[in-house]
């Protein structure tokens, strides 16, 4: 047997019994599982040599995703460098940004105008005509493991494009096409379903279902109408799926963000979410994963408040997910901009603090995605404050019309039923610096940076891998002209996905630009991360009382290794106390010596403190 079948034979045997089982629980269909393995196999082969040799070298460092110099940046490829060519070339500055894991927005071949961004995939294997190819993407990820970068996209698994080939003969009356997804030729069984399972965008796209004149059926569409939900109770429909991931992955990718994970399991009478058939999918695909490209790693978008997302990393025994986003954080990170206290904030730490280390969650400011205000409202209640009333504040905080706001923004989704919206703008307008620029008023740009970074700095100290927005590294405003475009103009979420600004980039080499302060701020603070464990994902993270409402301490600790953060989320200068912490600290970015104790804060600074004694 050579050297290849070994290695491929010993991972298959390691996982085969399990796979099995849990492949006939589902589908009981012993054919349809040997023709999976058999894939497996064929894929397995396919590999190239520089790709074995990298699951080869993480296969015996399962962790290396957790330690502290990991830091990613996502970004859609024709804003940020017109194609995948374009990227190539611009390695080096994302290199210098100390970014070594970037995220590839959407980049499969989709209908233009019914595409939801790139979330209506027409061919799993077709790059979009406009960004490349499949062959630029394996030149790009080869260039990037040369520089240590680790590349991630989106594998858009609930459903397909209307357009996809299996829709376009499901179309047709093809039975075996329309056993793909949920056809029904009358309205009595989606009825059904309606009772019992939420809308995701009831404003933009009400209703679950959409009919089919030419077809004359009804097909089941939980997000647009051109996006068909895919029936993974057909095997085919796994098998396929798990041929087009493991395809993908053959190309370079390393992290495989499976999009909607909750979804993709439906049963009548259910909220069609979260079903316990969802988590033998995404265990399966974890093992599949490890017996031919055990490199690679699975990225869960489950957006849900981090105790009720955990279960889809598993267990230490019967892993799913790698990572999953820290969604509620963020949003509670927005909140405590706009209310200056810092309370909720801290329970939601501690929260994701006392989950086991094994658990990674990636931290962000902010992604492609509208803000969606789900905070911990049974907590809040007790303060008196309500759902509706303060989702208002939110948003009219960040639009600037609210709470002593330098906010820029606009809605999205808005119900004008039930008032409720979600939000949408770039890092730096939400935090002032749109407005200080554009009316000119340096002191106000002075706290907008100092904001901007200061929210940076304490999304490194949360617990996991923080990632970066492109264009906040050098603090890119909204972008209005999405107005002018007729595909865009009725989604706001484009006025934070607006082009990367290569002209204000070079300014980063100048000092005193915005660009520079921020980007040389956010360098700073790169650095001290990667030269210090005690930022790894899995090192002790906890939060301090400092008896001011206004300042956030985070506490990290990590193989004798042991450091503060404080954080004032106020404007105006505060004192704040450090607990039970005691000693004497270095700031990092000053190497001032500090005491334990009561520490004063400029408005919206911090402070990153390092035990010394």
């Amino acid at each position: 047997m050579s050297k290849k079948k070994e290695d491929f034979a010993k991972r298959l045997e390691k996982h085969h019994d399990e796979l099995r089982w849990l492949y006939m629980e589902l589908y009981d269909n012993g054919p349809m599982f040997a023709e999976l393995c058999g894939q497996m196999e064929r894929f397995y082969r396919e590999r190239k040599t520089q790709l074995r040799r990298r699951d080869a070298v993480r296969e015996s460092d399962r962790d290396w995703y957790k330690d502290n110099h990991m830091l990613g940046m996502m970004f859609y490829i024709d804003n940020f460098a017109g194609n995948m060519k374009g990227v190539e070339t611009r390695l080096d500055y994302i290199d210098k940004c100390g970014v070594n894991y970037i995220h590839l927005m959407p980049f499969l071949d989709t209908v233009e105008g019914r595409s939801d961004g790139g979330y209506a995939v027409a061919d799993f294997r077709t790059v979009q005509d406009k960004l490349g190819s499949m062959e630029d993407l394996e030149s790009l990820t080869d260039a990037c493991h040369e520089k240590g970068i680790n590349v991630c996209m989106d594998f858009v698994m609930n459903h397909t494009s209307e357009e996809h080939e299996w829709a376009r003969r499901a179309r047709q009356g093809d039975g075996e096409y329309m056993s793909r997804y949920f056809f029904f030729d009358n309205g009595e069984i989606p009825a059904q379903y309606e009772r019992t399972v939420p809308q995701v965008f009831p404003t933009t796209a009400p209703g679950n279902f959409t009919w089919l004149e030419d077809a004359g059926h009804y097909v089941l569409t939980s997000f647009y109408p051109y996006q068909w939900d895919l029936n993974y109770k057909n095997p085919r429909v796994f098998n396929e799926m798990m041929y087009n991931f493991l395809y993908l992955a053959n190309r370079g990718i390393d992290i495989i963000r499976i999009d909607a994970v909750p979804y993709i399991w439906k049963e009548l009478g259910t909220s069609c979410r979260n079903l316990p058939q969802v988590h033998t999918i995404v265990r399966m695909m974890r093992m599949i994963s490890e017996v031919v490209c055990p490199c690679v790693l699975l990225l869960g978008e489950v957006v849900m408040e981090p105790e009720k997302v955990t279960p889809y990393f598993g267990t230490v025994e019967k892993p799913e997910c790698h990572m999953l986003y820290n969604v509620t954080t963020m949003a509670t990170t927005w909140h405590t901009v706009a209310t200056r206290d810092v309370r909720l904030l801290k329970r939601q730490l501690d929260i994701v603090s006392a989950l086991p280390k094994e658990y990674v969650f990636l931290n962000y400011l902010r992604c492609h995605d509208d803000i969606g205000w789900g905070l911990d409202y049974g907590t809040l209640m007790t303060e008196g404050i309500g759902e509706c009333s303060h989702k208002q504040y939110l948003n009219d905080y960040f639009q600037g019309y609210a709470g002593r706001s330098n906010s820029r923004g606009e809605l999205y989704n808005a119900d004008p039923v039930t008032k409720d919206a979600r939000f949408c703008g770039t890092t730096a307008s939400m935090c002032g610096i749109e407005k200080a620029g554009f009316e000119q008023d340096e002191a106000a740009m002075e706290l907008a940076v100092r904001l901007d970074v200061m929210l940076h700095a304490y999304m490194f100290m949360q617990s996991g891998i923080p990632v970066l927005y492109s264009g906040d590294e050098i603090g890119q405003v909204n972008d209005y002209t999405y107005k002018e475009d007729p595909l865009k103009a009725a989604d706001s979420r484009y006025i934070h996905r607006g082009p990367m600004n290569w002209e204000l980039a070079q300014n980063i080499e100048k000092p005193g630009t915005l660009e520079e302060r921020i980007f040389d701020g956010l360098r700073q603070l790169e650095q001290i991360r990667k030269t210090r464990k005690v930022f790894r994902s899995d090192a002790d993270v906890w939060t301090v009382d400092t008896g001011n409402p206004a300042v956030l301490c985070i506490g990290r600790y990590y193989d004798g290794e042991k450091m503060i953060g404080l954080f004032n989320f106020s404007e105006d200068a505060q004192t704040a106390g450090t607990g039970e912490m005691i000693g004497e600290y270095e700031e990092l970015l000053t190497q001032q010596k500090m005491q334990a104790g009561d520490v004063k804060l400029p408005g919206y600074g911090f402070y990153y403190l390092e035990q010394t004694c």
